[in-house]
């Protein structure tokens, strides 16, 4: 039985990551989710979520493979809540 989260969260598998990174969110209910990546510039270089999700926990995988060693930035907007993380891309 798959155990639901008692709160929407957000992390990373690793941090700094090299090339690939697990991008995991976490949403207690229910969800129209939009999960992107962007650059300091504010420039979308991802989309790793988007439409209805359903209770639970999920991983998407960002591939960095492409962009250049930097600082980018995770956002998340499911329903009403939304958040913004920053991870670090270091070759």
């Amino acid at each position: 039985m798959k155990s639901i989260p008692e709160l929407l969260s957000l992390s990373f598998s690793t941090y700094p990551f090299s090339s690939t990174a697990q991008v995991t969110f976490d949403l207690p209910e229910a969800s129209d989710v939009r999960l992107a990546v962007y650059d300091v510039l504010g420039r979308e270089v991802a989309v790793l979520a988007e439409g209805r999700h359903e209770a639970g926990r999920y991983t998407p995988t960002f591939d960095g493979g492409r962009l250049p060693s930097g600082t980018y930035l995770v956002r998340i907007q499911a329903g009403t809540f939304g958040a913004t993380r920053s991870m670090t891309l270091s070759r």
